[in-house]
C-alpha cells in the first residue's frame, strides 16, 4: 500500500513539475517588452505615409502580442536614460546625426539592446542632405555602405528565403509576394562580410524590376539582399518602408500599404519577438 502511494506521488510530482515547466515556457515566451520609434517624417510624402502606418499599425501589434509601442521625433530621447527604458528602438525613416545621440545609440547596441531599421534608415549618400559620416553605422553595423540607386515606381517584388534557421523568417515560405517598394541597391556586397547574416532578398522572378521611365530604375537582373542582420549586434534591417502615392496623378494619395500583407507583417512580428523577448 505504501509502495503504491508512493508511486502515486511520484507521478503527481512528475506531472507538476511538467506543468510547472509549461507554464514557466510559456510566461517567457509572452512576457512584456517595450519599443520605441524614432521618425523626422519630413523627407518624402511616401516615407512620411509609412510612418503614419506604421504609428498606427505597431500599437495594434502590441495589443496581441504583448508589448508597449512608443513613438517620438524629438531625437534628443536618443541618450542613454531614455533608451534603458525600451528592449527595441525602431528606425521608421531617418538616422540620427547628432554626435551624442550616434554615441548613444551605438552603445545601446553594443550592450545588448534590440533594433530594426526600415527602408530610408540606411540611405546615406555624399554629397546630399543625408551624407555617409557615420562608418561605424554604415559600414559595421549595416554593412552596406552607401545608397547607389533604386527602381520606380514602387513596385511588389518576390523575395525568397536565404536563411530558413533565423528567428525571423520562422514559418515563412520560401518564396512570397512583398508589398510594393522602392528597392534599394548598396554599395558594398553584403555577401561578402562574414558578420551580415542576409535573410530575405529578390528572388529572380521578380525581373524585370520597376516600370521606370529611366532605365536604370528597372532591374533586369543581380543580387539585392532585402533584409538582412548582423551576427555582432541584435537587429535586423528592412527596405521595406515607402509605400506607392500618387504622384503622377498629382493627388498625393496613398496607393498600397506596407502593412497589408500577412506574411511580410509575420517576418515583422517574428523579428520584434526575437528581439523584444531575447533569445
Amino acid at each position: 500500500m505504501l509502495t503504491r502511494i508512493s508511486k502515486m506521488l511520484a507521478v503527481t510530482g512528475v506531472i507538476f513539475m511538467l506543468c510547472l515547466s509549461f507554464y514557466t515556457a510559456y510566461a517567457q515566451s509572452n512576457k512584456p517588452f517595450k519599443v520605441i520609434a524614432f521618425y523626422t517624417g519630413r523627407n518624402d510624402k511616401a516615407h512620411i505615409s509609412f510612418m503614419h502606418e506604421a504609428n498606427k499599425r505597431f500599437p495594434q501589434m502590441g495589443k496581441k502580442y504583448n508589448f508597449t509601442y512608443d513613438s517620438t521625433s524629438n531625437w534628443s530621447n536618443m541618450n542613454p536614460v531614455f533608451l534603458a527604458k525600451y528592449q527595441v528602438v525602431l528606425f521608421l525613416d531617418t538616422r540620427p546625426d547628432e554626435p551624442a545621440q550616434r554615441a548613444a545609440f551605438e552603445q545601446y547596441m553594443k550592450n545588448g539592446g534590440g533594433w530594426i531599421g526600415f527602408h530610408f534608415s540606411a540611405f546615406a549618400l555624399t554629397p546630399s542632405d543625408y551624407p555617409q559620416n557615420w562608418d561605424w553605422y554604415h559600414n559595421e553595423f549595416l554593412g552596406s555602405g552607401q545608397y547607389v540607386s533604386n527602381t520606380w515606381h514602387p513596385t511588389s517584388a518576390i523575395l525568397r528565403v536565404e536563411d530558413a534557421r533565423h528567428p525571423a523568417t520562422k514559418g515563412l515560405p520560401v518564396t512570397f509576394k512583398a508589398q510594393p517598394n522602392e528597392w534599394y541597391r548598396w554599395e558594398h556586397d553584403l555577401r561578402k562580410n562574414p558578420d551580415i547574416d542576409i535573410l530575405l532578398s529578390i528572388d529572380s522572378t521578380s525581373f524585370p524590376l520597376g516600370t521606370g521611365p529611366k532605365p536604370y530604375e528597372i532591374w533586369h537582373s543581380g543580387y539585392y539582399p532585402v533584409v538582412w542582420a548582423n551576427k555582432k549586434y541584435r537587429m535586423v534591417y528592412f527596405n521595406m518602408g515607402h509605400n506607392d502615392m500618387d504622384y503622377d496623378g498629382g493627388t498625393n494619395r496613398t496607393l498600397s500599404y506596407t502593412f497589408d500583407n500577412e506574411i511580410q507583417n509575420q517576418l515583422l512580428i517574428n523579428s520584434l519577438l526575437w528581439l523584444g523577448r531575447g533569445k
